[in-house]
């Protein structure tokens, strides 16, 4: 079967304690309960987290829906985004199965990252690792009025912006992931085809806001 790999990368620096934080979590409890309810997300869907801050890991490795179980996250130190970007080409090269001339692979990996602030790292050096990597759809999201998408811009066309780090406005975010990733596993599910862009996704909540 070829699955459908998901990559959030999420930012736990130190300014995400309190409440972003807790709305990361509870946001990614609602992005799983809800891709359970749909047949085609349960049948292709594979999530796994990375969380970065002054290094970056891999939290959860590639997981079905069913068997997934978030970890607890806590928030501190710097924003090493390039390292984050570097953990995620490594989980990507290990993880996702390649096509071969007998057996076709996974799908591409959809990738959703979320950040309240700017990289204190080398970044560029993680953005080149990552972007020797094929990927379908790389949705970035800067939380709040600190994150940097200029620099976000740098890693993907399709940048949104949430005005607020706040629970109600990342819980939107997620829901729309959700829905998001459950027209990817349609689209793979039905016609063979992958998500190409922002226009193949459905159209964010009020409170996402698409920075062109």
């Amino acid at each position: 079967m070829r699955r459908l790999p998901v990559y959030l990368l999420l930012d736990t620096s130190g300014s995400m304690t309190g409440e972003p934080i807790e709305a990361v979590k509870n946001g990614v409890q609602v992005l799983i309960s809800t891709l359970r309810q749909d047949p085609y997300a349960l049948e292709t869907a594979y999530i796994s987290v990375v969380t970065f801050n002054t290094t970056a890991s891999q939290l959860i490795p590639l997981t079905d829906l069913s068997s997934f179980q978030m970890q607890d996250i806590k928030a501190g130190g710097s924003t090493a985004l390039g390292d984050g970007l570097k953990v995620l080409a490594e989980c990507i090269d290990r993880e996702v199965a390649k096509s071969t001339a007998e057996t076709k692979g996974d799908w591409k990996p959809l990738v959703f990252i979320m950040t309240d602030g700017g990289p204190t790292d080398q970044w560029q050096a993680g953005l080149a690792e990552f972007q020797r990597r094929k990927v379908g759809v790389i949705v970035a999201c800067a939380a709040g009025s600190g994150a940097d998408t200029n620099v976000l811009k740098q890693v993907t066309d399709v940048v949104v912006s949430l005005d607020t780090a706040d629970s109600a406005t990342i819980k939107a975010f997620f829901k729309w992931v959700s829905a998001s990733i459950s027209t990817g596993s349609q689209k793979v599910e039905s016609g063979e085809k992958e998500v190409g862009g922002l226009s193949e996704l459905p159209p964010p909540p009020p409170e996402v806001n698409i920075v062109v």
